[in-house]
């Protein structure tokens, strides 16, 4: 598995912005939003639903999730500009940008505003707009769809061919989709006595993870520069 450049960078920090998403996505669903926004899925279809009705104020609400999720999207591809992971690329700027995103979601939560919905799915936009290619594998965060997907096709492989499976991208899916899982999970007891204010922890921590990046590719920089 090491024979790969950065899998460890891969690995773990796959694993953590895949906890990052399914926290907020679980705070998403706990809070007085009801609604799912590291993924799109359902939202699309509650979008089809509610043209069919002429719901417009539904409409409008899953729409807006829509517009806002592709913003984040194109912004994280305008910062970053490459869908291939390359060490050094701007992932800190994407980051700290995500981190305001979800302090602006607190404090519209706080006013009872549905801009609440738009910032987190801004975030999560941001956050999937991070997706690389690496060594001819898809590593998304914010859903879990194209994981379970990959590791379905790898393991009915196996069983057509009895070829071995390749570790490093079966250690790649499976930390993504525990991280997804865990998220999910911790979020319950974060939501039970803190309330949307929870949406803090993640706040604080992709604000910290894009400072930590940003440290760590300047300090690389100058031992490269020696």
């Amino acid at each position: 598995m090491t024979k790969f450049p950065h899998f460890n960078f891969v690995l773990w920090g796959g694993f953590l912005l895949a906890v990052n998403a399914g926290f907020v996505n679980a705070l998403g669903i706990l809070s007085l939003l009801h609604q799912a926004v590291s993924h799109l899925t359902g939202t699309i279809s509650n979008l089809g639903i509610a043209a069919a009705q002429n719901n417009w104020d539904e409409l409008f609400k899953t729409g807006n999730i829509i517009l806002f999720f592709f913003l984040g999207s194109v912004l994280s591809g305008l910062i970053i500009g490459d869908s291939h992971l390359r060490f050094g690329r701007r992932y800190g700027v994407t980051l700290l940008l995500q981190s305001l995103a979800l302090f602006a979601a607190i404090y519209f939560l706080g006013q009872g505003l549905r801009r609440a919905e738009y910032m987190l799915a801004l975030a999560c936009g941001l956050q999937n707009g991070m997706a690389t290619s690496y060594s001819g594998a898809v590593v998304r965060t914010s859903h879990m769809t194209g994981i379970v997907t990959d590791l379905g096709i790898m393991v009915g492989q196996f069983l057509r061919y009895r070829q071995p499976l390749p570790t490093w991208r079966l250690w790649v899916l499976l930390s993504l989709l525990a991280g997804f899982l865990v998220g999910g999970g911790t979020a319950v007891p974060a939501f039970h006595y803190l309330g949307f204010n929870a949406l803090l922890l993640s706040a604080v921590a992709m604000a910290l993870s894009g400072i930590a990046y940003i440290a760590y590719h300047q300090w690389q920089r100058g031992k490269v520069g020696e």
